[in-house]
């Protein structure tokens, strides 16, 4: 059994998202190994059967909680919505939003 074999097939067809992002320029900078991991995720939605993989890493030192401007999540979400997504992969759920609401 393959990655692949876990997902439907109607998934795979779309896009897998892989979201990057750390909290402060500061980390951006000094914690590399973390932006490593983030982006070695692309392998992982690879190894899952998926062929369309986008990187969003416009949000680097930008803050999940309060009212920072976070473009590249701001897009993740439209294509949610847009039911172009089939997976969105991080390392924590917390790269993607501090909050209930987001």
């Amino acid at each position: 059994m393959t990655g692949a074999d876990l997902i439907p097939a109607q998934l795979l067809k779309r896009k897998a998202v892989v979201y990057v992002r750390q909290s402060t320029q500061s980390q951006v900078t000094t914690n590399l190994e973390s932006q490593r991991r983030q982006y070695d995720l692309v392998d992982i939605a690879r190894q899952h059967g998926f062929s369309d993989i986008e990187v969003i890493d416009d949000d680097l030192g930008r803050s999940a909680s309060g009212t920072v401007a976070r473009p590249g999540f701001d897009r993740l979400v439209a294509w949610l919505c847009a039911g172009k997504v089939g997976a969105v992969l991080c390392l924590d759920a917390s790269r993607l939003a501090r909050n209930g609401r987001d």
